[in-house]
């Protein structure tokens, strides 16, 4: 353990550059790949008066939802994007508690405002919502509709219908055969989410991107996608899961509709793999071809750089079991999972009965995919679990496929996020969390097993975070593409990560550390090219604590490679450990196992001390002789290790 000198600190907390203001119609068709290069788009304004050749930590939310949401509790209190863009910014909302006439009486306001923001409102349903809501809408006094509007979580069951088939259509009932009236319905909608982010974003100050979701949910297994774009040029409409039921589609629509407007490009973030029941592999109905699948990874290396690695629904950094994998059970893994293997779990499955939501309990035990086949239900914690429902696994089946096709289709960096569906993002306090979603509202409610691995198996979710040069779109977006990314649990852990062949064994000491940390080194979502002599790479690690928060009490390596067997491996090595806790860490680490003709990643996480889960503050606040029975029973755990994990560096073996 090296603890780094306290001088060292102020090169790292760059906490915000806030300057103190409070379709392809045939699948075997390889999708195009978009003209513009992000990589190599430069800055056409004048920097940032604070702009940082070397990069600042920039704290941010890029999955947020309105009641521009169908599903969304939002709905309930009527918070609109505009709404979301104030809490980012450290504005006080209207919140929970409702009156008896429905009207919220509360406010909720964030501890400390955000650096930037996408709000991504879910592409699919922004007109068929519209038809049901606006007064003046043709449709809003159809039976479809009144029901939607009778209940929250019956509205969101109803449209959750179209998205959950593998051949998802318009209701025809509300959209007319064509879908034309929806279309035009969602064009008001797009138009304000739009606007919201372009009035808010504040470039130096405050960047807010123009985004949606893209909500797949085949066999009920999580298939989503936030879209993020990189400025105000975008699409007359979202291109949503009704319209490209495929990720290579998705890429090639947006392709299509950017190509029509100069400066229009976007990336596209995968979340919630941990419910995908094998979905998210690459390769889904494409031929089975060589020619096929490097047309494919050429795309997703292009349009989809990073992923998240947890937000309220869970984790999805690692699972225990994997046959497949071999190494030593991470207990971390198991902080706040919603899923693991083996285990007998309770799930209810929603769905509508002449009209009414009704719930389908059923009884599920975690087991892997069969080889070749995908699973369902995994949005309710239901099916099969897969490699590539998990980063550390995927990431190795991205090294194997990677020896077999030239490319690597699985090449993601890590952020976090929270997917409020309240509107307030980076609501990540655990002693102050307030929901995320329908039937959250309250203590009660939040500490009841809920629909979608919400209530007491939710959790408040966490943060995207970015080495950027400038707090701007330019700069956020570039960072995503070169996957200089991290994400954490919620603390604002700042972390620098790097890997080297010549690295200075003294260089946590030396007051220029970043410097020349990329001087002789890639960072962390590069690519450590091969060296010429026999050597071993070394990392650099570093780690500051939350200014706000706990101190540091590990790093964690975690190393994933392919053997020359072709045999998938993982290994988490402490290379840093304070137990009485630190304000920040710094080590470098040799990997003197490293074998040159070995395929590997590393990544780097931070762990902080055990602290409290955020239902024990909620069981705090019920009288004991009313607390269900998850305040004591000891069901759930009362503590959890609050983290952040960077992105990874690849090493293509020889």
């Amino acid at each position: 353990m090296i603890k780094i000198l306290a001088m060292l600190a102020p090169l790292f907390l760059f906490v915000s550059c806030d300057t103190g203001q409070s379709p392809d119609g045939d699948e075997a068709k390889a999708p195009e790949v978009a003209s513009v290069n992000s990589s190599q788009l430069e800055y056409t304004e004048a920097p940032c008066g604070n702009y940082d050749a070397n990069g600042m930590a920039l704290f941010g939310d890029l999955h947020v939802h309105t009641s521009y949401s169908f599903d969304a509790a939002a709905n309930s209190f009527g918070a609109t994007p505009e709404d979301a863009q104030r809490y980012a910014r450290g504005e006080a909302i209207p919140f929970f508690p409702l009156n008896e006439q429905g009207i919220p009486t509360g406010t909720a306001k964030i501890d400390r405002p955000l650096d930037f923001l996408a709000v991504t409102d879910h592409g699919e349903f922004l007109g068929e919502r519209a038809l049901c809501r606006a007064m003046e809408s043709p449709k809003r006094d159809t039976s479809f509709c009144q029901n939607y509007r009778a209940n929250e979580r019956q509205g969101m069951v109803m449209l959750s219908s179209v998205i959950t088939t593998e051949t998802p259509e318009r209701l025809q009932e509300i959209c007319g055969e064509d879908g034309a009236l929806c279309r035009e319905y969602a064009r008001s909608p797009w138009q304000d989410i739009q606007d919201a982010a372009n009035n808010a974003n504040e470039p130096c100050k405050f960047t807010s991107f123009v985004a949606y979701e893209y909500t797949g949910t085949p066999g009920t297994s999580n298939y989503h996608r936030n879209v993020i774009f990189r400025n105000e040029e975008v699409p007359a409409l979202p291109v949503s899961y009704i319209d490209a039921p495929i990720d290579s589609k998705l890429w090639s629509g947006l392709d299509a509709v950017c190509k029509t407007k100069e400066g229009c490009d976007y990336l596209t973030i995968p979340h919630n793999s941990n419910l995908a029941n094998g979905r998210m592999a690459p390769y889904m109905q494409l031929k089975d071809t060589t020619a096929a699948k490097l047309e494919y990874a050429r795309t997703r290396l292009s349009r989809e750089p990073i992923m998240e690695i947890f937000q309220h629904k869970g984790g999805s950094e690692c699972v225990n079991g994997l046959s497949t994998i071999f190494g030593a059970p991470d207990e971390l893994c198991d902080v706040e999972a919603v899923r693991y293997i083996g285990e007998k779990k309770a799930y209810v499955i929603p769905g509508i009965k002449d009209g009414k939501l009704v719930l389908e309990p059923g009884i599920t035990v975690a087991t892997e995919c069969e080889p070749g086949t995908t699973g369902n239900s995994g949005m309710v914690g239901a099916g099969c679990v897969h490699a590539t429902d998990f980063q550390r696994s995927a990431l190795i089946v991205g090294l194997k496929e990677e020896q077999d096709i030239g490319l690597n289709p699985i090449k993601l960096g890590i952020i976090a996020a929270t997917d409020t569906h309240s509107a307030t993002p980076g609501a990540v306090k655990e002693s102050a969390w307030t929901g995320a979603v329908t039937g959250e509202a309250t203590p009660q409610q939040r500490l009841q097993p809920g629909l979608l691995t919400s209530g007491i198996d939710g959790n408040p979710g966490g943060l995207a975070a970015v080495w950027a040069k400038e707090n701007t779109r330019d700069a956020i977006f570039d960072a995503m593409i070169r996957r200089e990314v991290f994400g954490t649990s919620g603390p604002r852990i700042t972390a620098r990560f790097f890997a080297s062949w010549t690295m200075d064994k003294n260089i946590c000491s030396n007051p220029d550390l970043v410097s020349v940390a990329y001087a002789n080194g890639v960072p962390m979502g590069g690519d450590l090219p091969s060296s010429s002599e026999d050597s071993k790479p070394s990392f650099l690690a570093f780690a500051a604590r939350d200014a706000m928060g706990q101190k540091l009490e590990a790093l964690h390596l975690i190393k994933g490679w392919v053997d020359v067997q072709g045999k998938m491996h993982n290994r988490v090595i402490p290379i840093a450990v304070d137990e009485s806790g630190a304000d920040s860490l710094c080590t470098l680490y040799t990997d003197t196992t490293f074998d040159p003709n070995q395929s590997s990643y590393y990544y780097l996480r931070v762990v902080e001390p055990e602290t409290a889960r955020w239902h024990t503050y909620d069981c705090a606040q019920i009288p004991e002789v009313d607390r269900p029975d998850v305040c004591s029973n000891g069901t759930y755990p009362e503590t959890i290790r609050e983290m952040a994990w960077t992105s990874p560096i690849w090493y293509k073996g020889l």
